[in-house]
């Protein structure tokens, strides 16, 4: 599956050289975290089962899921933390944060709170990490409830944040755009993949390139 275009000319050599072999999977750690309703769970519910769960359950300190891919020929696996929003669960919340390859930060694309508090929720994620490493998202969600004037006021402050904070900007709807969704978690897996073998590839000296391929990423 190839879910980006352009991929850097040596993680496609690494990978031609190694995908016809047997390969343990490489990983990367995604945490997800917003307020609480903004959508999180719903987000990864939709892409992982592909229909919108209507009964909504806050969640309690972190869920974890594991979803895999296979880019260019090479199987891949996202470590979704989804993350606890309420704040009496923040303490237990924060101590996964840590070693994180991508940090998603959802708001509620009908709530101009949610999106207000979208930089707090980025500075306490990024404590725990290193802000050099990490590929940050910015997903604006619940896109079918916002009229057309909100939305593109809400929007334009969006895009504006997710510029500042060098962050990719998605609008999705967990309800109604399951393509917007997919679309959004294969863009995630293709670039956290890249920065995985280009990062391998940068401190592994003399080692062959089809090496890289084969460690696993935690």
């Amino acid at each position: 599956m190839h879910t980006k275009d352009g991929f850097h000319p040596q993680v496609q050599a690494a990978c031609q050289v190694h995908k016809k072999d047997t390969v343990s999977l490489n990983i990367a750690k995604v945490i997800v975290v917003g307020d609480v309703a903004v959508g999180k769970t719903c987000l990864i519910s939709r892409f992982r089962k592909g229909a919108f769960e209507k009964n909504y359950k806050a969640t309690i300190g972190v869920d974890f899921e594991m979803e895999r891919f296979e880019v260019l020929g090479v199987p891949f696996s996202l470590q979704l933390w989804d993350t606890a929003g309420q704040e009496r669960f923040k303490c237990i919340a924060s101590t996964y944060y840590r070693g994180a390859q991508a940090i998603i930060v959802v708001f509620d694309l009908s709530s101009v709170s949610s999106l207000a508090h979208a930089r707090q929720w980025l500075e306490d994620a990024m404590k725990e990490n290193d802000p050099s490493s990490v590929l940050l998202f910015l997903v604006g969600t619940k896109k079918d409830l916002s009229s057309p004037d909100q939305l593109a006021q809400i929007e334009q402050e969006a895009i504006r944040l997710s510029e500042e904070i060098k962050a990719e900007y998605w609008a999705v709807s967990a309800k109604s755009g399951g393509n917007g969704v997919r679309d959004f978690f294969f863009r995630v897996a293709s670039l956290t993949f890249e920065a995985n073998i280009l990062s391998e590839l940068e401190n592994s000296g003399s080692r062959h390139v089809g090496d890289i391929i084969s460690k696993s990423h935690y």
